[in-house]
């Protein structure tokens, strides 16, 4: 007996039993030796000794003696083996993995939509579906046919060191006078104003962009040039569209210091709109018009002349923004929130 464990490795704790070992228990119970006893031997602990007598134990004789075998052991400790470990679900959620392939290259969703809308409209039921974690696990591993440079904003994040610049030029009302309350982004009717530019030059097109802050809806309007003529004439044919409820829609307008906005502020004179004008050199004060032009530059690269895109080109952009689900909407789009808040608007008239 002495000379077959002498051969042996001391067991390490929180190892695995070896099949040596568990012949070193077949023969110590052949032996009447305690767990505890076995234990000390094994270097282990007894409750480890009795789970393995547990599960190596047989029955002789028709049922009438129970004896350990190593071998049994071993063979229920392999069985459990190939079952332990968390499995992947890729290939049992097959028809949810085409729905994220569907949706990301077609509609143009990120992972994280595609994961969370599938079950906040109920397509799927939860145990149908995988987590955003898991589906960018599914990229690198390269399972979904979705790579990185897929990633629109993947690959680009950057950190930048963030100051504020005195402000030189004084148009209007300063961000710092905005209420805290309209940070919450809880009131409807707050939004935020921006250009985006195409070519560059003085005969290329326009886009004045609109962002309203809680519902993240989205406009896109043409106008010939970044004139602040151009810019108001567009702010009153918007006036004439919403007309008696242009004050409950348009609360605040929170825009930039660019001379093309230098005449904003007029709007005070002729409604109840306050307009604000944000830090110098600040994009971050007006974030969400801003993260929704870089949305218009999947479709509309920089330096590519506006004038090259149609009038319908411009509208299917702004009705795939507006139609995206968003996680910060509980993966609801725009549109609908949107409409929800005009319906309250126009039952109270």
């Amino acid at each position: 007996m002495d000379s077959l464990h002498s051969t042996m490795n001391q067991h390490v704790k929180g190892k695995y039993l070896s099949f040596e070992e568990r012949v070193i228990i077949q023969l110590r119970l052949k032996d009447g030796y305690s767990l505890r006893a076995i234990a000390r031997e094994l270097n282990c602990s007894p409750s480890t000794i009795s789970y393995e007598v547990k599960r190596g134990t047989v029955k002789l004789y028709h049922g009438k003696v129970k004896k350990y075998k190593a071998t049994q052991g071993h063979d229920a400790y392999k069985a459990h083996r190939k079952n332990c470990g968390r499995k992947s679900d890729f290939l049992r959620k097959a028809q949810f993995m085409r729905y994220v392939h569907k949706h990301f290259f077609k509609d143009g969703w990120s992972l994280d939509v595609c994961s969370n809308r599938a079950t906040a409209v109920g397509e799927f039921a939860s145990s149908d579906v995988v987590c955003t974690k898991t589906l960018y696990n599914y990229v690198d591993q390269g399972l979904l046919g979705i790579y990185n440079y897929d990633l629109p904003e993947k690959l680009k994040r950057n950190t930048k060191l963030h100051r504020i610049r005195k402000n030189k030029k004084k148009l209007g009302r300063s961000i710092e006078e905005r209420p805290k309350e309209i940070n919450k982004r809880n009131e409807f009717g707050h939004w935020e104003c921006d250009l985006v530019l195409g070519h560059k030059s003085k005969d290329d097109e326009v886009l004045l962009t609109l962002s309203e802050r809680m519902s993240r809806e989205f406009l896109i309007l043409r106008i010939p040039d970044k004139t602040s003529v151009s810019v108001m004439q567009a702010f009153k044919e918007l006036q004439r569209q919403y007309s008696e409820h242009w004050n409950d829609i348009f609360k605040t307008i929170t825009t930039d210091n660019g001379s093309e906005f230098a005449d904003l502020s007029n709007l005070e004179k002729v409604s109840n709109t306050l307009v604000y004008y944000a830090h110098p050199y600040t994009s971050c004060d007006k974030g969400t018009v801003e993260r929704h032009n870089g949305l218009i530059r999947r479709f509309i690269p920089k330096g590519e002349a506006i004038a090259n895109y149609s009038l319908q080109d411009i509208i299917n952009i702004e009705t795939w923004c507006n139609s995206l689900p968003r996680k910060i909407l509980a993966y609801h789009t725009p549109d609908e929130i949107f409409e929800r808040e005009l319906d309250l608007i126009y039952q109270a008239a």
